[in-house]
């Protein structure tokens, strides 16, 4: 195969999602089937070379310098994996070379002034003044980053977690380094630590062409993958103008006044994402800067003839006092208001700035000698709650909940929830996650969760999506007291600011958000499928390539 074929084919390849990663993996498997340059009969076949291998083995061996390696089984026919070209012969890896063990170094003993290069399982670790490799290798990571290579060209000092490779004579120090690669040796690491086995990488099958084959080869694939560094650099390029376009777009969006200005700048990202995204991490962005307009009063339109807010705060007040005086739940402390420095943005008119327990009740996991162990959960009973049970879609999981039995539940003082409350994770690296209690109206939580029951309850639907939104998190973060295992209090959470809007208003931005939030999961559906087509269509063109 020529050059310009190569290239004239390889366009599908590159804007695929890992398309330059394909592309190089594609380049060395060419390389190493004689596809990438020309044969030429005059060459050294290279059955003559694997006789002169096997000579200057034979010698090394004799003078100490490697030991003498098992015999390695005969290549089977069903090793032979494609047709091999005129002059190439099938081998072992271990027939052709041998992976020497590296010496420890200590780090004290290595510096940043010394003249050779020091390595270790995936790189110069340092210099030293001596070395025990004094001709060009390879250096092959054993343990940590096993089958990492490296080409060291002058003397060096390979440690005690990489093996060194000196090709002998009739193999080019640059094609065994491409042929290693094509081996993809990192696979056969083994264990927590990972670690290569030489006795495994011997028994690997290579083909091997004549020494001046080789070296065309190496010409070609230094060309090839100098393109793909520039197809790469392009890509960078192509994604960096991306993301300022992406950015700028979400700025103007965040920036929107009304909802008239929102919706314009919605419907040019709702139109151009494909162009303005190849990522979904922005589609994360996009989904939080939607959910900090809504909690802003930015996303719908604001009606005066609608109840205020102070209304409805005096209504949530009423509830909860008739709960005090029906001993429900106890008088609490007042709180503070709402600080200058808390209110990170205006509302809109007919808005209430308020701390955010006066707007529900919070209730703890039952904390006491009753708490459920795992040894009491039950097949069949009343739902036990905990954090793992909060599914992404903001609902409590149907297929993997944890039950407990009449009799435990009703031993339990607190936790019980009821239709309509919130759970919310207090404690672990899920903090902050929040779900409706819903598909059940009964059941109890973990301690890890805390019951969030508004006191009218129409306001659950936006107070998840305020919880959820990047404002709702950094009242999180407020409290968080920056331990290993992060948790919050009940009290803490009280004291979030909380921008109350009239409760119509919080139904119409309800419905937009779920809206927009749609909206959002057709441009990823959209996008996931052309990123599967475009990694469909890699695959097989890297086939078809590969079998050519």
């Amino acid at each position: 195969m020529d050059t310009k074929t190569f290239l004239d084919n390889i366009r599908n390849i590159v804007d695929a999602p890992n398309g330059i990663a394909e592309l190089r993996e594609l380049i060395l498997q060419l390389a190493v089937k004689g596809k990438l340059a020309t044969q030429d009969g005059n060459d050294i076949p290279a059955s003559a070379l694997i006789k002169d291998i096997a000579k200057e083995r034979k010698t090394l061996i004799a003078d100490g310098l490697i030991r003498k390696q098992k015999v390695l089984p005969t290549i089977e026919e069903t090793e032979k994996q494609h047709l091999l070209p005129k002059g190439w012969e099938w081998a072992r890896i271990g027939h052709l070379i041998t992976l020497e063990y590296g010496k420890g170094l200590p780090a004290k003993d290595r510096n940043d002034e010394g003249d050779v290069p020091v390595y270790g399982s995936n790189g110069v670790v340092g210099k030293h003044d001596a070395f025990i490799v004094d001709k060009p290798s390879i250096i092959v990571g054993r343990k940590g980053s096993s089958g990492a290579l490296n080409i060291a060209r002058e003397a060096c000092w390979p440690t005690d977690v990489t093996y060194y490779v000196i090709p002998p004579r009739a193999i080019d120090l640059d094609y065994c380094f491409i042929l290693l690669q094509s081996l993809r040796l990192d696979a056969f690491g083994k264990g927590i630590k990972p670690g290569l086995n030489r006795n495994e990488a011997y028994m690997l099958v290579v083909s091997l062409p004549p020494l001046e084959e080789q070296k065309r080869i190496v010409a070609k694939v230094d060309q090839l993958m100098a393109l793909c560094d520039q197809l790469e650099t392009q890509q960078k390029q192509k994604a960096q103008t991306r993301s300022v376009l992406n950015n700028a777009a979400l700025d103007k969006l965040l920036t929107a006044q009304n909802s008239d200005e929102f919706n314009h700048h919605w419907q040019r990202i709702a139109n151009n994402f494909c162009h303005l995204s190849d990522n979904l991490d922005n589609l994360t962005k996009l989904r939080g800067s939607i959910l900090d307009l809504a909690v802003q009063g930015r996303i719908v339109e604001q009606d005066a003839n609608e109840e205020s807010a102070s209304v409805l705060l005096e209504r949530i007040l009423k509830e909860k006092e008739k709960l005090v005086q029906d001993g429900v739940i106890k008088k609490q402390k007042d709180l503070s208001e709402v600080s200058d420095d808390e209110k990170l943005f205006d509302i809109p008119n007919g808005w209430e700035w308020i701390k955010f327990g006066l707007s529900a009740e919070f209730i703890n996991g039952d904390r006491s000698k009753n708490y459920p162990n795992k040894n009491e959960y039950v097949d069949e009973g009343v739902p036990w709650i905990n954090t793992g049970h909060i599914e992404p879609n903001g609902y409590l999981t149907t297929k993997d909940m944890n039950y407990i039995t009449r009799k435990k539940f009703d031993s339990l003082r607190s936790g019980k929830i009821q239709k309509a409350d919130l759970v919310y994770c207090l404690r672990g690296a899920t903090f902050g996650k929040t779900a409706f209690v819903e598909p059940y109206e009964e059941g109890a939580i973990a301690s890890s969760l805390m019951i969030i029951r508004p006191y009218v309850k129409e306001l659950n639907t936006y107070i998840y999506r305020y919880l959820i939104s990047p404002f709702g998190k950094r009242q999180l973060y407020r409290f968080d007291n920056g331990s290993a295992q992060p948790n919050l209090a009940a009290n803490s959470v009280m004291l979030y600011a909380f921008p109350l809007p009239p409760l119509e208003e919080q139904k119409r931005i309800v419905a937009r958000v779920d809206q927009l939030m749609a909206l959002c999961d057709q441009l990823e559906t959209k996008l996931k499928q052309t990123q599967a087509t475009g990694e469909k269509l890699v695959e097989a063109t890297v086939r078809s390539f590969a079998a050519a």
